[in-house]
């Protein structure tokens, strides 16, 4: 079974920019149809970008479009959120997320979570 631990969370300043690892440990890491979510206070978990497999095509929730990239790594069984010109509506816990078969836009799909991280925003 695979798992997913993400580290880079933190505070930052509107403006400012941060880098969310997501290293998973486990098997065939490289099957899994990863994405970025975040969950903040009293709100439901939204996907922030998604990517595929070995192509690594991917997704971005409109809000993230422009200023945060999803990338991954096969080699290193990581995949990366660089988040730039955060703002404060930016704060969130941030997890990652895995799934097989299929990309998904939708975060209740995914079906292997890590803890999360925060990240927080001040103006």
């Amino acid at each position: 079974q695979i798992q997913f631990l993400e580290s880079g969370g933190g505070s930052v300043q509107a403006g400012g920019s941060l880098t969310l690892s997501c290293v998973a440990s486990g098997r065939a890491f490289s099957t899994y149809y990863m994405a970025w979510v975040r969950q903040a206070p009293g709100r439901e978990r939204e996907i922030v970008a998604t990517i595929t497999t070995v192509s690594g095509s991917t997704f971005y929730a409109d809000f993230a479009k422009g200023r945060f990239t999803i990338s991954r790594d096969n080699a290193k069984n990581i995949v990366y959120l660089k988040m730039d010109h955060l703002k404060p509506d930016d704060t969130a816990v941030y997890y990652c997320a895995g799934r097989k078969f299929a990309s998904r836009r939708v975060a209740s799909d995914y079906t292997e979570w890590g803890q999360g991280t925060q990240v927080t925003v001040s103006s």
